[in-house]
Formats: C-alpha cells, structure tokens, sequence
C-alpha cells in the first residue's frame, strides 16, 4: 500500500487530498447544524417548560407573577420590616427555583428555572407580565426552524445578546405586540361592541 502511495502522482495524491477536505468539510458544517439544532430544542422545551409552570402557578395564585427587566418576579427576597413577610424578587436565570414562597414545603414549580444554553455568551430568555398575561421569549438560531418568527423578531426585544424571535403566552395573547397594546385593542373592541 505504502508503495502504490509512494509511485503516486501529484496530481493523483492532490485528487485525494481534495476528496479528504470535502468530506470533513461536510462532516464539520453537518456537525454544526445538529449542534445548533440541539440547542435551539433545548431552547423550545425550556420555554415550554416554563410556560407550563407559570400556568400551574396561576391556577394556583388566581395570578401570573409579574416581571422585571425580563425575569420572573417570583423568587423569595427581603423580609418586609412592615409586614414581617418575604418580598419577592427577581428570578435569576439558572439558579432560582419557581416557587411557592410562602409555602417551602409544596413542591416547586420548576427546581431550577431554565437558562438558554448559550447563556455563557450573554444570550438568555426574556419574560414579561401585568400579573393577568404573559409572554415568555427565546431567540433561536436557525432561521430555518418552524417556530422561529419573524414578527417577534421586528420587536426587537433583546434575549441577551441576541434578538427574540420565539415564544409562548399565555391564552390567545399574541407574541408579536406587547401586553399592553393587546389589552388596548380588546378594550377598544369591547366598546365597539
């Protein structure tokens, strides 16, 4: 073998070499999508799964709790010097639990709260509430993928580094206007009506 290779031309030996590249070429692009595939479904089962525990906190609190600056305002904080109970705080990505604050023996309605899996490079999700509604963000990275949407996309809310472009809510509100507008268009329909 070693002397077919040895009496070999150049141009035989650069054919081979030029096979060789292309097919790690096509290996190393096929190994980047199914990567990027795999996160991006990390990052719908994650919202999922957040979606999930917020409805299942709501059913039962009668309320969704609120957010700020993107997180869920639902993790146990200071002690209220007035009523002598535990405020809540903002939820960090990853570390804090979905839990009944009051209650630390009911089981929690997420053990840990998801984080995007590129979390590491500054993305992460992105959540919003009035206490009545909710939306829950994530920005996939393949324009390819069914839910990627580009009406949530020209909303430029930002998932970190990243703008979202995916999402879930609660009942039939829609994930391409904010909260607030929604509630304005229904009023403003109910007085037509």
């Amino acid at each position: 073998m070693l002397k077919k290779f040895l009496n070999m031309t150049n141009e035989e030996i650069i054919g081979i070499l030029i096979i060789l590249i292309a097919v790690f070429l096509v290996f190393s692009v096929n190994l980047r999508v199914s990567i990027r595939r795999a996160r991006d479904a990390q990052r719908k089962s994650d919202v999922r799964s957040i979606s999930d525990s917020l409805n299942k906190y709501q059913n039962d609190f009668g309320f969704f709790p609120l957010s700020e600056g993107g997180k869920i305002v639902a993790c146990r904080g200071e002690i209220n010097s007035t009523t002598g109970t535990y405020e809540f705080k903002a939820c960090e990505w990853a570390i804090d639990s979905l839990i009944d604050i009051s209650d630390p023996s009911y089981l929690p309605y997420l053990s840990k709260i998801p984080y995007d899996p590129d979390k590491d490079k500054g993305a992460s999700y992105y959540y919003l509430s009035n206490g009545k509604k909710y939306q829950i963000y994530a920005a996939l990275e393949g324009r390819d993928e069914a839910e990627y949407d580009l009406k949530i996309e020209a909303r430029k809310l930002s998932c970190g580094i990243k703008i979202c472009n995916f999402g879930l809510a609660s009942g039939a509100l829609p994930l391409d206007k904010s909260i607030e507008e929604y509630e304005n268009e229904m009023e403003k329909k109910n007085q037509e009506l």
